[in-house]
């Protein structure tokens, strides 16, 4: 009897074990009904947004990613995203996409998704495109139109466009918000801002080559 409940007890603390492993898979809490569209104008603070009661085809349907956007600003990239704040339906479904259009010598610089593994598939162009992994080893590969890469979950990515034509790439994401952390922005633009003297003993460099980047990355007002 005894060896039976040491039995069952072993069983039971493997089962909680694996629950709470399957818990990490996932990017987004696993739904617990077919559908719940977001209400974006809810107050209701959660992980993730309130579901709402009137919903309709719209709400999983988004037609920005079918076009080119502008690629002229500072990087010559643009990212379209289509996550959860543009189709609501997405929330508690775990997935999200994105369109990343590139100008020639456009770059999306180096950033992280800290809550979503990214795969890109190349629409148009060429791309020069890797990620750093915490034991600060570059993978990188230059990926042509109908080629896929995949970058793991919170890893330092980026991608360029080296070529004398624009490029595009569609991506998916195993979350319904993956979220962006550009590492240059969010070192010295940040609110409010990093101390210089954090950022010259991280970097080597002087006070005044800190203040020059943070004066270049500063919020356009």
């Amino acid at each position: 009897m005894a060896a039976r409940r040491d039995y069952y007890g072993l069983v039971m603390i493997g089962m909680m074990m694996a629950i709470f492993l399957a818990s990490f898979v996932s990017a987004d809490p696993e739904l617990l009904q077919d559908v719940c569209v977001a209400d974006l104008a809810s107050g209701v603070k959660m992980n993730g947004f309130a579901c709402k009661s009137n919903i309709s085809a719209n709400d999983f349907f988004f037609a920005g990613l079918a076009k080119p956007a502008s690629t002229n600003n500072t990087f010559g990239a643009t990212v379209t995203p289509a996550s959860v704040t543009q189709i609501n339906g997405l929330n508690t479904l775990g997935v999200s996409m994105a369109r990343i259009d590139y100008a020639p010598g456009g770059t999306n610089p180096p950033h992280t998704h800290p809550r979503a593994t990214e795969i890109v598939f190349v629409l148009e162009g060429e791309l020069d495109v890797g990620f750093i992994t915490t034991e600060n080893k570059l993978f990188s590969k230059t990926i042509k139109k109908g080629e896929i890469f995949t970058f793991p979950r919170g890893l330092i990515h980026f991608q360029i466009n080296k070529g004398k034509v624009p490029a595009a790439v569609i991506a998916g994401f195993n979350s319904q918000l993956p979220g962006t952390q550009r590492v240059a922005t969010a070192l010295f633009a940040s609110s409010p801002t990093v101390e210089d003297v954090v950022l010259t003993k991280a970097f080597q460099v002087g006070t005044k080559e800190v203040e020059k980047i943070k004066s270049r990355l500063a919020p356009k007002v």
